[in-house]
C-alpha cells in the first residue's frame, strides 16, 4: 500500500501526545458534541504503513434494496479482549480511554478499522446506532491515518453538513447524543487521492 510521505511526519518520536489540555469542544444541537485535534498522533505515516501491511483486511458484501453489493472499503474489527495487531494501537486506546473514561463512565474497549483505498471507497450517511448508541449517550473516537479525506457531519434526516478534512494523525471525537441525533459520512471523490485508514474506538455494545 503506497502512501506519499509527509514532511511533518519525519519526527523520530511517535505515539499519542502526553497528557495535556483537551481540545476545544464544539457543542451541537440536541446534546451532541464533537472535538477535533489536528495531528494528534505523532508518527502517523509509520503507523499507517504498519496497519496496511499487518491487519487482515477483508471485503464485505451487504444487501441493499433488491440486491447484494460490495462494501466500498476494506474492514477489520477487534472486539473487547482481542489482541490488537500492533503495540501502537494499544497505546492509542489507553490514551483515549484515560481521557474519556471519567466522563463516559466506562472504557473504550473495541477497535474497528476501515481502509479507504482510493476516492472510490466511501461510507454513506449513518450513525453508530447498532446497540446502545441508538438510545444512550456515548463516545466514538476516530483516529485518521494516511491521505486526508473529508468527513461530513449533519443533523439526522438532513441539513447543511459540517466538513472536516481528516488525515495523518488527526483525531475526531463524537460524543453525547451525536450517534443518534447526527449522521456522518465519507463521500466518494473523483480526485486522485491516496489510501486512508480510519481507526474507530468505541465502548462495549456500540457499533
Amino acid at each position: 500500500m503506497l502512501l506519499q510521505g509527509s514532511l511533518l511526519d519525519w519526527d523520530v518520536s511517535s505515539g499519542p501526545p502526553p497528557p495535556g489540555e483537551r481540545p476545544e469542544r464544539l457543542q451541537l444541537d440536541q446534546g451532541a458534541w464533537i472535538e477535533f485535534s489536528a495531528g494528534w498522533y505523532r508518527g502517523a505515516d509509520r503507523l499507517f504503513e504498519q496497519l496496511a501491511a499487518i491487519v487482515p483486511w477483508r471485503a464485505e458484501r451487504r444487501p441493499m434494496y433488491d440486491r447484494v453489493v460490495d462494501v466500498p472499503r476494506l474492514l477489520c474489527f477487534y472486539d473487547e479482549g482481542e489482541q490488537l495487531p500492533v503495540r501502537e494501537l494499544v497505546e492509542v486506546k489507553e490514551a483515549l480511554d484515560a481521557r474519556y473514561r471519567p466522563e463516559l463512565g466506562e472504557a473504550l474497549c473495541t477497535v474497528g478499522l476501515c481502509l479507504y483505498r482510493d476516492g472510490r471507497d466511501s461510507v454513506a450517511w449513518h450513525g453508530d446506532r447498532i446497540g446502545r448508541g441508538r438510545s444512550a449517550d456515548t463516545v466514538v473516537a476516530i483516529l485518521s491515518l494516511g491521505e486526508p479525506r473529508p468527513l461530513l457531519l449533519r443533523p439526522r434526516g438532513g441539513g447543511t453538513p459540517l466538513r472536516f478534512e481528516l488525515g495523518r494523525g488527526d483525531l475526531f471525537v463524537m460524543g453525547g447524543s451525536c450517534q443518534r441525533t447526527w449522521e456522518h459520512s465519507v463521500p466518494k471523490t473523483a480526485r486522485q487521492v491516496g489510501p486512508r485508514i480510519s481507526v474507530q474506538l468505541r465502548p462495549r455494545g456500540v457499533r
